[in-house]
């Protein structure tokens, strides 16, 4: 490992390019930037029109929904370009030159770096310079992670450096990221403060803080209207709950998707304990009218029974699979929660089952067909693939990336479709089913496939029709 000292050690930046004089990095290369205002930031250089005669136009991106606009930017110093190895390596170093340093070079030094491994972390959303394990240059905005330290993310898709990648960091210019973050670490301090007491009105909470009264008192009513209420059922949509915020207790609903930061929905439809109760009542309202156990479970409560019948659904089509091919598929089964009956999925190598969302035995039955037509999908290997050719087709602001037909060992095809943009995107997989290929000529093939993948996927009828390539691959 390197010996060098990074508390001592000074990086020199000799090698700036000026936005203005329309020299750019290469695709995808990630920068060190001077902001015209004096600060410093890096990103991934992305044009707006890649390999066309307007290289100037794009933004420099430092990850998701996080870019630098060129009107922010006065000049930028390559990060990709050099390995920092060798030197590294000599415990005496503690100053290194990033290209020639002559009398009038323009240079910008960075120091005070420091190491994960001494437990030195980043605040959070800080953007950082990083000397990377294998000696080069990389940037990143750092994702603390509770309790496990965390990671810096540098592009979009929240493509990160874990911490074993990382030698030294150190900060650099504060941004908007990271001063909001700032804010709200702020804000969060205080909050907690707040609720350290918080204050009760006697009015809203008069049947007490006790959040299991108010969905109780809730239920009795709705029993009148629906008889088979229950509050497993209630349950269902997002719960409301009794939670100090601002400093007093209010009704809220809790979102603790990002860990150490709850966010509370407070509910404001009115002002006392009754009309919560009413309210209750509404909200509820849906789910609980729509469970009807005779509806679920029309063909009793043995399990196989419902999944014997995806299984014969789907095998007319997948000729292939088979019960052993379905080892790799979720297990279902009937079981109480909450004292309520439901569907039940377990994942393979999971001991948990989670609740299905289905209201009826049919849609039950389709969701395990889902199930079961993946596993058969991964169980037939490729044997083939043709990807089809194409120029730059948009799709509802995405871009088409892939769009591939492959054919598999039992002689049947599928199609791979894959788009999105510079921040996200998405894929998909379709089976191409024997009607399909019943068909007596490529042009009725193409009408009955065109069913199953329609032209909102990138390809109509007019760009595969004329392809012999892809006609002669699916043996027409």
């Amino acid at each position: 490992m390197f010996t060098c000292d990074y508390k001592k050690l000074t990086l020199s930046f000799n090698e700036f390019h000026n936005i203005e004089g329309r020299d750019m990095p290469d695709y995808g290369e990630f920068c060190l930037l001077e902001l015209k205002d004096g600060r410093y930031t890096a990103g991934e250089w992305l044009p707006d029109n890649y390999g066309k005669n307007d290289p100037v136009s794009g933004k420099f991106c430092r990850g998701t929904a996080d870019t630098v606009s060129l009107d922010e930017i006065a000049k930028w110093h390559s990060l990709n370009r050099y390995d920092l190895s060798a030197c590294l390596e000599d415990e005496e170093i503690g100053y290194i030159n990033l290209g020639h340093c002559d009398e009038d070079t323009y240079s910008v030094r960075f120091k005070n770096f420091k190491s994960l491994k001494d437990k030195k972390y980043p605040k959070s959303e800080q953007y950082c310079l990083l000397i990377m394990m294998d000696g080069g240059l990389a940037s990143g905005r750092w994702d603390k992670i509770p309790g496990k330290g965390g990671l810096f993310i540098y592009a979009s898709a929240l493509a990160s450096y874990s911490m074993d990648k990382v030698w030294a960091w150190t900060a650099l210019s504060d941004d908007d990221v990271f001063v909001s973050e700032q804010e709200s670490e702020k804000e969060r301090r205080q909050e907690r403060k707040l609720n350290q007491n918080p204050s009760i009105d006697p009015v809203r909470f008069k049947y007490g803080t006790d959040i299991a009264v108010y969905y109780e008192k809730a239920l009795k009513k709705l029993l009148k209207k629906y008889p088979k209420a229950t509050l497993a059922q209630m349950k269902k949509v997002t719960p409301w709950e009794i939670v100090p915020y601002h400093g007093q207790y209010v009704f809220g609903r809790v979102n603790r998707f990002f860990p150490g930061s709850p966010t509370v929905e407070e509910w404001t439809e009115g002002s006392t304990a009754d009309e919560f109760i009413d309210f209750l009542c509404k909200y509820v309202e849906e789910p609980v009218k729509n469970y009807d156990p005779d509806k679920m479970f029309k063909f009793g409560m043995d399990i196989k029974v419902y999944l014997d019948r995806a299984y014969e659904n789907v095998k007319k089509e997948y000729r292939w699979l088979n019960k052993k091919i379905l080892a790799d598929a979720p297990s279902y089964a009937i079981r109480q929660v909450n004292g309520d009956w439901e569907f039940v999925k377990r994942y393979k190598g999971n001991r948990k089952y989670y609740v299905c969302n289905d209201r009826s035995a049919e849609s039950f039955i389709e969701s395990v067909e889902c199930d079961y037509r993946n596993a058969a999908l991964m169980a037939n290997p490729v044997v083939a693939v043709y990807a089809v050719p194409f120029g730059r087709v948009e799709i509802n602001g995405w871009y088409l990336e892939r769009y591939e037909f492959s054919k598999l060992k039992t002689g049947d095809y599928r199609v791979d479709v894959q788009a999105g943009d510079r921040v996200t995107g998405g894929n998909r997989t379709f089976f191409i089913t024997p009607h399909c290929f019943e068909a007596k000529t490529y042009e009725e093939f193409l009408d009955r496939y065109l069913k199953i993948v329609p032209p909102s996927f990138g390809m109509d009828k007019e760009d595969l029709l004329p392809n012999e390539d892809l006609k002669a691959f699916l043996g027409y």
